[in-house]
């Protein structure tokens, strides 16, 4: 059986941030853990599949290749199968601990990543279709450069956590269960801070707007991420910072509507043109381009302009631009013009079906209906 997406099993959005990830696959392991639901196999398959799609999503490389390629991008990545005691041994030490604690380097003090951010970049068609080099300003946290992220005030550091010994977790264990969470006292951070920094109050990061550059490549359309790694929030602990998504929002064209590849746009043009025919000027959005407009073109006529629509930004080919011609009534007619008209449409009446087929196939299907009606 395939297997199901990982964001659809942790029951969250493309876009959820590492904490968004960690409540959602709390709540699923405390659900399905096999201690809750003895002999239950589907539970247990369950809470499987809920680790598996967590330790995938929380890992930023795993993420990024899952994001990409699926499950297909994650098989050179795996080095071996998963020894089955892992998803239930130390259930509270190492699923729990994983969601309170951050990740741990070299069995040390805890690290913890820095959040993802997210913003939304909204773009002219124009610059959507061709391409754009954009500066953006963010306000994150980053690293404090006062005591380089430690927290520590000047002429001061750091001293290890004497009730977690440098660990950030402490462990209980109580009969079969075993407990493992950050240490209440240093919140995991393996040390205490006697002279905070006066700059970061002891917490390593300080808050700050930055500006970036973000090169949006041809043909993106709304909806497209661009992902600037290590752009988001600065990691704590020495954690590695988040990475951020900027959001494509293309804003509505006045002239041409966008549908994938494709655009269209509506030409109105006189009833005299599409009576007589005539050439017709219509804007691309490499220039003007020409059509010619047959006689007798009546209003909701479709020209199609091969290859002028918008190249995709993952390839492919070129779309198409489709110009749908709309004849415009004329309007504030002096008294000559009208007395014109009507002289004109008297001509017509002579032979309605040959100048007017559409009309007088409508009024005989009427004609028809009212007739069958009748008792």
């Amino acid at each position: 059986m395939a297997k199901r997406d990982y964001y659809e099993v942790l029951e969250v959005s493309r876009t959820a941030n590492e904490a968004e990830l960690k409540k959602a696959y709390r709540r699923l392991a405390m659900k399905f853990h096999p201690d809750r639901n003895p002999g239950d196999a589907t539970a247990e398959d369950s809470f499987k599949e809920a680790k598996e799609a967590y330790e995938i999503l929380s890992e930023p490389q795993k993420r990024s290749a899952y994001d990409q390629f699926g499950h297909a991008g994650l098989d050179s990545q795996r080095g071996g199968g998963q020894n089955p005691g892992d998803a239930f041994g130390d259930i509270f030490g190492e699923v729990f601990g994983d969601i309170f604690g951050g990740s741990r380097r070299g069995g040390g003090r805890q690290v913890y990543r820095g959040a993802d951010l997210r913003y939304e970049l909204e773009l002219d068609l124009e610059q959507a279709v061709f391409g754009h080099a954009a500066d953006i300003e963010i306000t994150t946290l980053v690293e404090c450069e006062t005591c380089d992220g430690n927290g520590a005030a000047k002429g001061s550091t750091p001293t290890r956590c004497t009730t977690c010994n440098g660990t950030g977790q402490v462990r209980m264990q109580q009969g079969f269960f075993a407990v493992q969470q950050s240490c209440s006292r240093c919140k995991g951070r393996g040390t205490m801070i006697d002279k905070p920094c006066d700059d970061c109050y002891g917490h390593g990061r300080v808050r700050r707007s930055r500006t970036l550059q973000v090169k949006v490549p041809a043909g993106v359309d709304t909806g497209d991420r661009i992902r600037l790694s290590g752009e988001g929030e600065a990691g704590r602990n020495g954690g590695p910072p988040g990475d951020l998504y900027v959001e494509v929002a293309v804003r509505k064209h006045p002239i041409f509507e966008r549908d994938g590849a494709d655009l269209s746009c509506e030409v109105p043009i006189a009833f005299t043109t599409a009576a007589l025919g005539g050439d017709l000027e219509v804007p691309t959005l490499g220039g003007q381009a020409k059509i010619k407009v047959p006689t007798e073109t009546q209003s909701g006529r479709v020209f199609r302009l091969k290859e002028q629509g918008v190249r995709p930004v993952r390839g492919g080919p070129t779309g198409d631009l489709y110009c749908r011609v709309v004849v415009e009534t004329p309007v504030n007619l002096s008294a000559e013009q009208k007395e014109l008209l009507r002289k004109f449409a008297t001509t017509l009446r002579t032979d309605p079906e040959r100048h007017n087929p559409r009309e007088a196939s409508w009024l005989d299907g009427v004609k028809k209906f009212f007739e069958s009606m009748r008792p």
